[in-house]
């Protein structure tokens, strides 16, 4: 009879690699990066292959790999970190992965603010820092707390917000720009094998890789699942599927707005707004008409992160929540309130965003520029997530080197040499990301330059630290969790 109950359990869980691939795209279709792909013009298709082929595929691959290892499932980075690179290091990749969030929701913000400013007619609420902090708490706070009573409502609302304000606004952008190059309309940008390889290579042309590799980032979230396909066998052709239609919105995204839209005059949070605006008037449509279609959409576009957002919210908490209830927090991030919600890990979250915001909102300036916070908002991120990039290929390496007896129902490979060359790139990448997201663009002021690298440097530093501090007081925590009748263990 448990044998049965067991199977049937499976049974229920297991899902097909469409599934895989629909739980998956949101994580790697990012609307708000394609204006900071369009500042690189052609040289875009240089950085989606090294981001979306050359890296991406080893993120998936050797996450793939360890999640299928029996027992590992569950509690993602955390677990195969603790079993192959110790305690210590296992939380600080899952704290890394968790803290990453508090800077990319500012980066989410900043885009969903440029959207409405547009829509509302109110450029200043896009480039007054006061008016942007203010809504940035509204909307950070307001999603927390629509979170409060549970996740199957607000789950759904993130789905349709993702599918009306993502999905939608980007098939839509494909077909009219496909319609654009048809008619022969110009384009601003040529692309030829001179323009699309680096002519620079030096800190602040490849910074250029930043935005590309946080776009293909998140993917490894969706590792776990890996056990719950019919045919595991299906997981990389799933994950080079959504390796494709994401390179593919990329260049659409990116290049309808490098082609309608001079290179200096492109605003990373409202760019891709504008594009559409251009697009349309091929058509023969009034000025008053473009201003109405620019303020739809980018309500929709604002609509489809602010679902996004609700995601973020929600998932990186649970495996935090999972390490409270370990003694890795305070005890009082191990409770959940009557609705199975993790309230006090969520208000620990919103408090750093907020302390995040204020920092990039306030510190970077820009004097009206809505693009230095936006830029410096996604280098941090880029910073803080692949120093969880590289304990997880560092991880990978220990496994593929010292742990062939472990059993595991997927391989990232075949030939060992080849597993061995996927963790080598990915590791690598990964550091050459790290490295030169703390490089300014070249198009900084040099007062812009020091502000840029002096934030990104104090970020850095704080957020390296915070884990092996907090590390000291695990066993103290973890003897107050197991002492305590107030953790919620369900």
């Amino acid at each position: 009879m448990a044998d049965k109950n067991i199977e049937s359990v499976k049974a229920d869980n297991q899902i097909t690699g469409f599934q895989l691939f629909a739980m998956t795209t949101s994580m790697v279709m990012t609307v708000y990066g394609f204006a900071a792909f369009a500042k690189q013009g052609a040289l875009a298709l240089f950085f989606l292959f090294l981001a979306g082929i050359l890296w991406f595929v080893p993120v998936t691959r050797a996450a793939g790999e360890m999640a299928s290892i029996d027992g590992w499932s569950k509690g993602g980075i955390f677990t195969w970190g603790r079993h192959l690179i110790g305690e210590r290091l296992g939380w600080s990749a899952m704290f890394y992965q968790w803290i990453h969030i508090t800077v990319g929701m500012c980066t989410m913000m900043y885009f969903i603010i440029g959207c409405l400013s547009i829509t509302t007619n109110l450029p200043v609420i896009n480039t007054n820092p006061v008016f942007k902090f203010i809504l940035m708490m509204v909307i950070l706070w307001g999603l927390i707390f629509a979170q409060q009573r549970g996740t199957k409502v607000t789950g759904k609302i993130s789905q349709w917000c993702f599918s009306i304000g993502v999905i939608v606004p980007v098939f839509l952008l494909l077909f009219l720009f496909i319609t654009y190059l048809v008619k022969g309309n110009s384009v601003l940008i040529k692309i030829n094998m001179h323009t699309i390889l680096p002519q620079k290579w030096n800190g602040e042309t490849l910074q250029g890789l930043t935005p590309f590799i946080l776009a293909f980032a998140g993917a490894e979230a969706s590792a776990p699942h890996v056990k719950d396909l019919k045919k595991p066998s299906v997981y990389p052709k799933v994950m080079m599927a959504l390796a494709v239609c994401a390179i593919l919105s990329d260049i659409i995204g990116s290049f309808a707005i490098a082609a309608t839209i001079p290179n200096a005059k492109i605003q990373l949070s409202t760019g891709i707004v504008y594009a559409y605006g251009i697009l349309v008037q091929q058509f023969g449509i009034s000025a008053g008409a473009v201003s109405v279609i620019e303020k739809i959409i980018g309500f929709l576009l604002a609509l489809g992160i602010v679902g996004e957002i609700s995601g973020w919210v929600v998932g990186p908490n649970a495996g935090m929540f999972e390490a409270a209830k370990e003694g890795f927090l305070p005890k009082r991030f191990a409770k959940a309130n009557r609705y199975g919600i993790e309230t006090n890990v969520m208000i620990l979250q919103g408090i750093i965003v907020s302390i995040m915001a204020a920092l990039i909102t306030f510190g970077a300036g820009g004097n009206g520029n809505a693009n230095v916070p936006f830029r410096t908002a996604m280098s941090l991120t880029v910073v803080l997530y692949t120093l969880m990039y590289m304990l997880m290929f560092i991880s990978y390496l220990v496994l593929t080197f010292k742990h062939e007896d472990l059993h595991r129902t997927f391989y990232a490979a075949k030939s060992k040499a080849v597993r061995v060359i996927m963790g080598v790139l990915g590791l690598v990448l990964s550091a050459l990301a790290f490295v030169v997201a703390f490089f300014p663009p070249a198009d900084y002021a040099a007062p812009q330059k020091r502000t840029f690298v002096t934030l990104i440097l104090i970020g850095f530093v704080i957020v390296l630290v915070i884990p092996f501090i907090l590390y000291t007081f695990h066993k103290k925590w973890l003897a107050d969790v197991k002492n305590s009748k107030e953790v919620n263990n369900d």
